[in-house]
């Protein structure tokens, strides 16, 4: 039994109890080979049903989703995800269709797509979508790959390098990389930009384009964005948008009307999809007039007789996925759109926005951000205030004893001792008191009883765990012994 009273299936097992019993069988048994029957019984533990289903169900009750408590995860997008999401993936005609169906079988499935890919399309301003992609990474690699076949089909075989903003997602440097290009570094601006000096100094014709995400993940909205997306045109370079942030601007800015020649959207983030736990997401990736031929296919499209089909673009880089994206997935974000409609989506894009920068506001004296500027969907504050000896990662760790989970901490990288929160929309104003006076405790307690934090959590299954050894060293044996 652990330090919750929490025993193993091992621990409850008695010999003879069962929790099913299999019907004696009512067809001639199968002669079998002597090297497949087992020569000794299964280590299996024998329980009863009740057993089993309490042990699991106590054991659930461990795990922390965005079902039961808040999950202000910057960067991420924890927000609440609508059951009507759940019930329409679930109709029969959904989740049992087969993905070998013949399109004339499949007709409803093709539709849901194909309004999908125009809703996307119309939210972005952008002139084709590509629901291929399998997450927001994936959409990324598409929309860089994109761009490379773009320059080879023109002969422009030069451009071998690609500009990261150093307030990018993670992932932006090893997309371009997997791409076969060169990651070249942007620096930001004293209020949180794109340095456009520096991006023209790097402007010439070896860049094949820029990644950009906006707002970036500082939570800020790139104030120059025009021009910095006019430079790299200028030099010949292409735009791709990283879509993670998409959920502050939905409704409000159209990143192909800036002129941004690819985006991917995180329909697990902005869609409210279910997100985290490895997934499943979908990154569906959009292009303008100048990438739209170079889209992953097929995409669904229209025949002239009405009936709805797989297209392929005329110069396409390929498929990227077996069949045609998460469909469960696209379900889900579909339903969301149709829920809340254009005017919902831009009220939910205005409530995060509302959210994060109220948040802000209630920190902001004990949590300084690191630019002094409005926020978007979510803020980046700096832990440097916290008492002597304690860290950003202290604070986080003390957030689970009082119910909270931590937000995004130590990212982006040029912050430092940076704790990134997203509230999201669906928290109440009531949750963001909460969390703000807990911080405002978790503060104090920095400097008035260090030790606290140090050795937090206190309260949950197991304390303060080595993550350096757990990934240097992970136990993957007797996982089921729990």
């Amino acid at each position: 039994m652990n330090q919750n009273g929490i025993s193993s299936l091992w621990e409850l097992s008695s010999s003879g109890r069962r929790g099913v019993v299999i019907p004696r069988s009512d067809v001639p048994a199968a002669e079998l080979d002597d090297k497949y029957i087992r020569k000794d019984a299964a280590d299996l533990p024998e329980v009863s049903e009740l057993d089993l289903i309490r042990h699991y169900t106590r054991l659930s009750t461990l795990n922390y989703s965005i079902d039961t408590r808040f999950y202000p995860l910057g960067s991420c997008t924890m927000k609440y995800n609508p059951r009507v999401n759940e019930q329409t993936a679930r109709m029969a005609g959904f989740a049992a269709s087969h993905p070998y169906l013949p399109e004339s079988m499949a007709q409803g499935n093709l539709e849901l797509m194909h309004e999908l890919q125009k809703d996307l399309a119309e939210l972005a301003g952008f002139k084709a979508v590509s629901l291929q992609p399998a997450a927001g990474a994936h959409g990324e690699l598409a929309g860089v790959l994109m761009i490379k076949k773009y320059h080879e089909s023109r002969g422009d075989t030069g451009r071998t390098r690609f500009l990261i903003p150093d307030s990018a997602h993670g992932t932006n440097p090893a997309s371009v990389a997997m791409a076969g290009f060169e990651a070249v570094e942007v620096s930001s601006d004293d209020r949180g930009n794109i340095d456009l000096a520096r991006l023209k100094e790097l402007c010439d014709e070896s860049i094949a384009g820029i990644m950009i995400t906006n707002p970036n993940t500082l939570g800020l909205f790139e104030e120059q964005i025009i021009d910095v997306i006019s430079t790299v045109h200028a030099c010949g370079g292409l735009v791709y948008g990283d879509g993670a942030n998409f959920n502050a601007i939905m409704g409000v800015v159209k990143p192909g009307d800036l002129g941004f020649d690819v985006m991917h959207y995180n329909l697990h983030k902005t869609f409210s999809t279910p997100h985290g736990g490895g997934g499943p997401g979908a990154g569906p990736v959009a292009a303008a007039d100048s990438l739209k031929d170079y889209l992953p296919g097929p995409l669904v499209g229209r025949s002239d007789n009405g009936s709805f089909t797989f297209v392929q673009p005329a110069k396409s880089i390929g498929r990227l996925k077996a069949f045609n994206g998460n469909f469960g997935v696209l379900v889900r974000a579909y339903t969301y759109i149709l829920s809340l409609g254009g005017n919902g989506l831009k009220a939910a894009s205005e409530s995060a926005v509302l959210a994060a920068n109220y948040l802000l506001s209630r920190v902001k004296d004990v949590l300084p951000s690191w630019y002094d500027r409005i926020c978007m969907h979510e803020f980046v504050s700096s832990g440097q205030s916290l008492g002597e000896g304690v860290h950003t990662m202290d604070l986080a760790k003390r957030l689970i004893d009082y119910g909270f989970h931590p937000p995004t901490v130590y990212f982006p990288l040029i912050v430092p001792e940076a704790l990134m929160v997203e509230p999201t929309e669906t928290e109440s104003i009531e949750i963001l008191d909460a969390f703000a006076e807990t911080l405002r405790v978790i503060v104090k307690e920095s400097q008035d009883q260090p030790e606290l934090l140090h050795d937090a959590p206190h309260r949950e299954t197991v304390s303060r765990l080595d993550e350096v050894m757990a990934v240097k060293k992970p136990v993957l044996r007797d996982i089921g012994r729990i």
